[in-house]
């Protein structure tokens, strides 16, 4: 009975979040999961449906790393048959590609039909000598057949590959189609997706086993198209989903497909603080460094977390007060994650008291004082009493008083000789004095 290891969108060289540690993970998730899922177990073949890169021009350190994984797959005697992605496609008018070179030294098989030519000569049989063709029968008794990346032309590519498939000769039991596309309906704002209906060309061809990459989350669909997501998440949004790798056995009774997880994954722990609008700055700065450490806390292993923080909410304070940048370093010392990353996305509390008709001048005054003490964390719970007085320090103002006593009056409404107060704001007086003598009031 064959048995292969599917996966799909490796992206070695993945260089987000500026530390080569993230980088190095995504060699770490390849080597383990082969190790696993593919020399230890003992398949067949390994098959990688695109993306084997995340750039198309990688640096020599992301070139050894595959070959360091690949090199240990051919001592094993386990054939790895690919095709190019997105990422990793060459552009048009290229000729080669750093996925050729893999191929060319022998440590992959790439497969690529022949996409100008006719049906009966699109999938050449694969040729030793000249390391190229679009499909291959193996030892084991599966034809697996390649493709390349189409982009939006993918529906039309589909018909076209059907109809070759259609003109090959007779091969073995079982045929496994690699096709770098993702299908409609997995995830939210994905153009360009196919539909399932456009695939049933294939299976109308014989395809057994669709063998899909480019969307970053396991599923499967009707026992015969299969992505595995994955093998790291490339952002936090994507460890909302599963992914892994697909252990396949293919039998007279159809496909056994079961995802594979146990292997190197960075852990992602995302936590939200909402804010209330009654914090003040520092409270709300100890309240995200708590929540933080506890979140990484939660998470604690053999392998630091990546962290995201989401503060979201109101506050009674510029939001721009709050220096995100100096608080992800506070929490990267506070805790072992290896990245911290904070979505900073808060309103500023907004007073309006609504005015009614008939209001007199004295009225409105009042309730424009009201609503900017309220807005002030220091001034909102004694709003009614202040603003009483502002009004009568704007009277006194307009009637000539002199400055040391319209200071005097201030003093008078903060209880500025009682500490407490004092300290939640020793320069209380300047800002009332000040609102109380905006013209615009």
């Amino acid at each position: 009975m064959p048995k292969f290891l599917h996966i799909a969108d490796i992206h070695l060289g993945f260089d987000r979040y500026d530390t080569p540690e993230r980088t190095k993970d995504f060699f770490r998730a390849l080597q383990t999961v082969l190790e696993r899922y593919a020399i230890e177990e003992r398949v067949d073949f390994v098959a990688i449906a695109g993306d084997l890169f995340e750039h198309r021009n990688i640096k020599p350190a992301t070139l050894n790393q595959a070959q360091v994984c690949l090199q240990a797959l051919k001592d094993a005697n386990i054939p790895v048959l690919a095709i190019e992605g997105n990422h990793d496609n060459r552009p048009y008018g290229t000729r080669t590609s750093w996925l050729k070179y893999l191929s060319e030294w022998e440590l992959i098989k790439l497969l690529e039909p022949n996409d100008g030519a006719d049906a009966e000569n699109r999938l050449p049989p694969w040729n030793e000598h000249t390391r190229s063709g679009g499909y291959i029968d193996l030892p084991c008794g599966v034809r697996v057949i390649g493709s390349n990346w189409y982009g939006a032309t993918a529906p039309r590519a589909i018909q076209l590959l059907a109809a070759s498939i259609k003109q090959l000769p007779p091969g073995p039991s079982h045929t496994v189609l690699m096709f770098h596309h993702g299908l409609e309906g997995q995830i939210a704002r994905y153009a360009g997706a196919l539909r399932y209906t456009e695939l049933l060309p294939l299976k109308d061809a014989g395809v057994d086993y669709l063998a899909l990459g480019h969307i970053h989350k396991q599923y499967a669909v009707e026992g015969w198209v299969f992505n595995p997501g994955s093998l790291e998440a490339n952002n936090v949004e994507e460890s909302r989903y599963d992914r892994g790798a697909y252990l396949v056995d293919l039998s007279a009774k159809g496909v056994d497909a079961q995802l594979q997880t146990d292997y190197f994954q960075r852990p992602i722990a995302r936590v939200e603080l909402v804010a209330k609008g009654q914090e003040s700055l520092d409270q709300l700065t100890e309240m995200a460094m708590e929540r933080a450490i506890a979140a990484v806390t939660q998470n604690r292993g053999d392998i630091t977390p990546i962290l995201e923080l989401k503060i979201t909410g109101q506050v009674g304070f510029d939001r721009l007060e709050l220096d995100t940048r100096r608080l992800q370093e506070a929490i990267k010392a506070a805790c072992s994650a290896l990245v911290v990353l904070i979505k900073y996305d808060v309103e500023d509390v907004a007073y309006q008291t609504p005015l009614n008709d008939g209001q007199n001048r004295v009225e409105i005054e009042q309730s424009i004082f009201e609503d900017m003490l309220t807005a002030h964390r220091d001034y909102k719970t004694r709003a009614t009493e202040l603003a009483r007085g502002l009004t009568d320090l704007k009277d006194r103002q307009l009637a000539g008083a002199d400055e040391i006593a319209l200071y005097g009056l201030v003093e008078t409404l903060l209880d500025l000789n009682e500490p407490n107060l004092n300290e939640l704001n020793p320069a209380g007086t300047t800002e009332l004095t000040e609102a109380a003598a905006d013209p615009a009031i």
